[in-house]
């Protein structure tokens, strides 16, 4: 038997890596944009924001674009533009030229998760679905952890504007790769069909009898219990997760280390949640479902549990200690990272038949309002001063509102039922069924 899905998953993963090249230049170059622009930390909190704004905006329409024309055409389409983003941030004059390089980043990178979950779900049978996803959303982690010490070294040894101009041409690479390499399993001339009857027979997701279109309406998905209380619990997630991405470096700075070292010292959490995400949300969950567990309360156990360990971020508020800070930071994203495959594997486990993309990006939505929120809030919160206590707080509270919702409102992992015709096609039908032949 091949094993394509594996080298897919792995494509997928390169891609998230290459975003968070993308994404993390920004943070890292935070003082030399200081310099060059004269901009405020409040100003820089907009800023890093931006990103978020076309990319959230755009989640519940790359959703629905996705379960119409599928994952091949939409993610060429949003490589292509991130690569030009990031060549357009390398040659901004000016504070507004490079706000609007950052607007086109997150257009770009817009697809790129809900069609990372609506892929895994065509190529993956659901025993192995979170090794495949922590595969992706790992590099997510390892992103950060070893872009900020290359565009670190990059920014300090050539200038912001080379990093930049460096991770465009990486981005550009990966489209080439992605353009020539993934394609739909029913598409596919490289998987043996030992493999596909493999994940078939394991639940992956099928296009439907009328090919890639159709699924359940984003009204629907909308009011379904389960969808709402995923989207609230990664909400918590994704508000620390960006609250760390856009301001640890600059939090291990009021600690007194140079650029340098607070970038030494951003990566090592970034680092270890790079590890909880693989061994414990991907393959920790698929072992111990593929021993008989049940489903339900192995994902779930991390999920919560993941996210409690989460609160350890309060540990790093009363501390000046870097290295006291380190652990307490890396304890708490190194348990978020856990949970974090196994809440991007949701989508493709609870939507009803073709509508992962819309699930996986009303998900996105939600996640990307909190990457909104997060550094605006924590560039207030921390003000002038470069204090971080109360902005670690409020992220705290909120980690409190997303366990609660993943007890109450997700519950147990199964698929939304599929959405009933309206009474009048029933009754037309009923009314109308032609004679069998």
């Amino acid at each position: 038997m091949t094993n394509r899905r594996w080298g897919i998953a792995i494509l997928l993963g390169v891609g998230v890596l290459v975003n968070y090249f993308d994404r993390v230049n920004l943070s890292v170059s935070k003082d030399a944009l200081f310099h060059e622009f004269g901009i405020s930390t409040f100003m820089f909190g907009l800023l890093s924001s931006a990103f978020n704004w076309t990319y959230a905006a755009l989640q519940l329409p790359v959703g629905v674009l996705l379960d119409r024309f599928g994952v091949g055409p939409i993610g060429r389409i949003g490589a292509l533009l991130w690569a030009i983003a990031s060549f357009a941030s390398a040659l901004s004059p000016g504070i507004g030229s490079f706000f609007g390089s950052r607007l086109l980043l997150g257009v770009g990178e817009a697809p790129t998760f809900p069609a990372n979950a609506k892929a895994i779900g065509y190529w993956f049978p659901r025993s192995e679905r979170s090794l495949a996803t922590a595969l992706f959303d790992g590099a997510a982690k390892f992103g950060p952890a070893v872009g900020v010490v290359l565009v670190g070294a990059l920014t300090v040894r050539f200038g912001w504007r080379w990093s930049f101009a460096a991770t465009g041409l990486i981005s550009f690479f990966f489209f080439l790769a992605f353009w020539f390499l993934y394609r739909d399993p029913d598409q596919d001339g490289r998987m043996s069909a030992a493999e596909r009857s493999y994940i078939e027979a394991g639940g992956a997701q099928k296009k439907n009898g009328k090919g890639i279109r159709g699924g359940a309406p984003l009204g629907y998905l909308l009011k379904q219990r389960k969808v709402l209380g995923l989207v609230l619990g990664f909400f918590a997630y994704n508000y620390c997760f960006y609250l760390l991405l856009y301001w640890l470096p600059s939090y291990f700075g009021t600690l007194k280390l140079d650029t340098f070292h607070s970038a030494m010292y951003t990566s090592i959490p970034w680092l270890f949640a790079t590890a909880t995400d693989v061994l414990v949300g991907g393959w920790l969950v698929d072992a111990l479902i593929k021993r008989g567990k049940p489903e339900t309360t192995v994902r779930q156990t991390v999920l919560i549990t993941g996210t409690v360990l989460g609160l350890a971020l309060a540990g790093a508020m009363w501390t000046r200690d870097p290295v006291v800070a380190v652990f307490w930071i890396s304890i708490a994203l190194g348990g978020l990272s856990a949970a974090a495959p196994v809440g991007w594997s949701i989508p493709s486990l609870i939507a009803p038949t073709n509508s992962v993309g819309k699930v996986g990006s009303i998900l996105n939505t939600g996640n990307q309002i909190a990457g909104i929120a997060a550094p605006i809030l924590t560039g207030y919160l921390a003000g002038p001063q470069n204090s971080f206590g109360r902005a670690f707080a409020v992220a705290a509270g909120l980690l409190v509102l997303g366990v609660l919702s993943y007890v109450l409102l997700l519950g147990r992992i199964e698929q939304v039922p599929e959405p009933h015709p309206r009474a009048d096609s029933m009754t037309s039908a009923a009314r109308f069924t032609p004679p069998e032949s």
